[in-house]
């Protein structure tokens, strides 16, 4: 079957000219809070936990979102089946290590920042809070030594009875060296000819072994299981996660638990059933082309495909357009696939091919009328080949819908290539991925991505990016983002009226922000309105390894042109943001030619920050009312314009519209004398840990 051609995201190579050679040697990491645990894949784990074993706590363990309490986050995210429930709350004889936001650590990439670390033996019990028949459960196990992954038992009990064993592995985790990463802690430096922004040695405390020096640093250490239980059991029921003494594994890092009441499945009588057709539900043949007859008679008879409960082996691109295809809901109905060499590279660049549900390409006339629902799927891709097709689902797909899917395990979950106009994407999740979640890429319109769950993506969670042709009056709402490894929670990359609302977005860990729109990748100009309204993030905002500054929780970049749109930003909730709460930055290449006339600030909360509430690299100006703020580490703007200093003052000004209270022990964050273009600049102050976000 022939593969879908898409354009290649382009590699991260927008880079300042280096620092001096003497400021390149030390690895500079900024520790906001402890410095708990180094992710090391041979060596064994080491840690000092904030919380011992003996201080475990008791009674039921408290629900979660993005390890926030519920009531903080009231109307924003997605909306989900699941409850999410914190190991570093639930009872256990291991060792709680974190909060901890340094990259290339286990604590950092933990949902909440911390997590709970079980040797043999050991355990972590959650007391379930509503009824539950399934499970799932984040995890980390070290990799190999020569990389590759391993393979551990951990055992399953609920109120002491009816054992079940899951097998956890490291084999689509922990990835190595330099962007887009390797598998192979052995290998050398895959661009030798780049500036390498850590620094310029391998420091031995993030090599995984002594006879190793090669590798950059580890990372992307979690992976997830999900497991049907043997029957219903019932709130205040306590689900125990035990390693087994004979584990493989030295250590079993637990970070959460989700548990599910899961309904009856899906039944479509009239339907065209791929069992008819030669499908396998046991997953032992391949049913690739048992798919394809199904899909054709469906559309001859305008009928939808039903896919009943079972595991279908697919190892390739399942080519769809005007049809509908239904599974049985996402816990029952499995397509999963191994990743497939190719004989040769296909017209594309692909060197792989896998599981995936793919409309024609834009070139082609793309697809239309093509509606996916309630099936999972689960690829076999574990390291990042940006020539690959191994996503999820691709292709163009118009007047389409995406509804009740589960994708883990490839490439990007979904991957639109346009030109192509309203989609919908909804109810689904996206975990585990080597590189985004969801990707609108050139030209894609009128489309929406809501109440769609994201966790630990390789980089952005959900992207539109305007390459070659501009997306226009898209919308992410009502979704939730957590723990993506690289780059940002969602980011927006040029487009023409775009809408981010009602989103959660929590616990970014490198290079990357909860929030961001930036001109860079060569993305068409940003035009109309770009509006964040009503989001929430956690702990967001890391440390630019490049710029060797803290990024905001909301972070607006002008790298290759102005940002100039209507940009809004209304209603939203900044809480315990690691550095500052909003940033607006240009690149010191194009500092004096690139700038952000006018962003405009209303009704926003900021609840703790490292830093400023405010941090302005720029060119532009910005206008703030009824912004409030508590908690806040250092002055509440940095203002240092375009770096020029005139004696005019900054060329970033900022005007107060009224209602911008609190934030330090000295007055308003936002103080009269700075106003309107007072030059604060010191973008490197200490950082002041703030107490935990509480209601406002």
């Amino acid at each position: 079957m022939p593969l879908i051609r898409r354009t290649i995201r382009r590699a991260r190579t927008e880079r300042p000219a280096p620092p001096p050679a003497a400021a390149q040697v030390p690895c500079v990491t900024r520790t906001v809070s402890v410095l708990v645990v180094l992710g090391l894949a041979t060596a064994g784990l080491t840690s000092a936990s904030t919380a011992s074993a003996g201080s475990s706590p008791t009674g039921p363990t408290p629900v979660t979102r993005a390890g926030l309490a519920p009531a903080l986050t009231e109307g924003r995210g997605a909306s989900v089946r699941f409850l999410e429930q914190e190991a570093e709350n639930a009872v256990t004889d291991g060792e709680r290590i974190g909060p901890d936001r340094t990259p290339y650590t286990l604590p950092a990439e933990a949902s909440g920042r911390s997590a709970v670390r079980l040797e043999r033996g050991e355990y972590v019990e959650f007391t379930l809070p509503k009824a539950a028949n399934a499970i799932t459960v984040r995890y980390s196990i070290p990799d190999a030594p020569g990389g590759g992954g391993i393979k551990a038992p951990l055992d399953i009990t609920v109120d002491g009875k009816q054992r079940r064993t899951i097998t956890l592995t490291s084999e689509y985790s922990w990835l190595y060296n330099q962007y887009p990463f390797s598998n192979d802690p052995a290998a050398d430096l895959l661009h030798p000819d780049w500036w390498i922004t850590e620094c310029s040695c391998v420091p031995s405390a993030t090599t995984p072994a002594p006879e190793i020096k090669k590798p950059f640093r580890p990372m992307h250490f979690y992976d997830e299981q999900r497991m049907r239980l043997p029957k219903t059991y019932q709130a205040g029921d306590k689900v125990r996660l035990t390693v087994p003494a004979d584990s493989k594994a030295d250590w079993t890092v637990i970070d959460l638990l989700d548990s599910e009441l899961v309904g009856a499945p899906h039944v479509r009588l009239k339907a065209v059933n791929v069992l008819a057709h030669g499908a396998d539900p046991t997953g032992r043949r391949d049913s690739a082309p048992a798919m394809d007859r199904a899909i054709a008679q469906a559309r001859r008879l305008d009928l939808p495909v039903y896919v009943p409960p079972g595991t279908y082996q697919v190892n390739r691109h399942i080519i769809v357009d005007d049809v509908t295809i239904e599974g049985a809901g996402n816990w029952w109905t499995v397509f999963k696939g191994k990743q497939v060499a190719l004989d040769e590279p296909a017209p594309d660049g692909s060197r792989h091919t896998g599981v995936g549900f793919y409309g024609r390409d834009a070139a082609d006339g793309g697809s239309r009328n093509v509606h996916l629902s309630g099936f999972a799927i689960e690829g076999d891709v574990r390291e990042r080949i940006d020539t690959d097709q191994v996503n999820g689902v691709g292709g163009a797909l118009s007047d389409s819908s995406i509804t009740g899917l589960h994708i883990r395990h490839t490439k990007v979950g979904l991957w639109f290539d346009g030109p192509m106009d309203n989609l919908r994407v909804r109810d689904s999740i996206v975990v585990d991925q080597i590189a985004d979640a969801l990707n609108f890429h050139t030209g894609v319109t009128d489309s929406s991505v809501t109440h769609t769950f994201v966790r630990n993506t390789g980089d952005d969670g959900l992207a539109m990016w305007s390459e070659k042709s501009a997306n226009a009056r898209n919308t992410f709402a009502h979704n939730t983002v957590q723990s993506p490894v690289l780059a940002n929670g969602i980011a927006i990359y040029g487009g023409t009226d775009t809408t981010v609302s009602h989103n959660l977005v929590a616990d970014p860990v490198r290079e990357g922000s909860a929030l961001h729109a930036g001109s860079r990748f060569g993305a068409e100009p940003f035009a109309g309105k770009l509006e964040f309204r009503n989001n929430t993030t956690a702990r967001a905002g890391t440390y630019e390894l490049n710029w060797k500054i803290g990024l905001g929780a909301i972070w607006l970049y002008a790298l290759d042109r102005d940002v100039d749109a209507d940009i809004r930003v209304t209603g939203d909730h900044y809480l315990d943001s690691t550095y500052n709460a909003i940033m607006m930055v240009s690149e010191w290449s194009v500092k004096d030619k690139y700038a952000i006339p006018a962003a405009h600030f209303k009704d926003i909360r900021v609840d703790g920050t490292g830093t400023s509430v405010l941090s302005a690299r720029v060119k532009g100006s910005a206008t703030f009312e009824n912004v409030d703020a508590r908690h806040v580490g250092a002055v509440g703007v940095n203002n240092c314009g375009a770096f020029n200093f005139p004696a005019t003052g900054s060329e970033f000004s900022l005007t107060d519209r009224g209602g911008n209270d609190g934030g330090t022990a000295t007055g308003s964050w936002l103080a009269p004398w700075m106003l309107p273009n007072t030059i604060t600049c010191d973008d490197r102050p200490p950082v002041v840990t703030p107490p935990p976000p509480a209601p406002w």
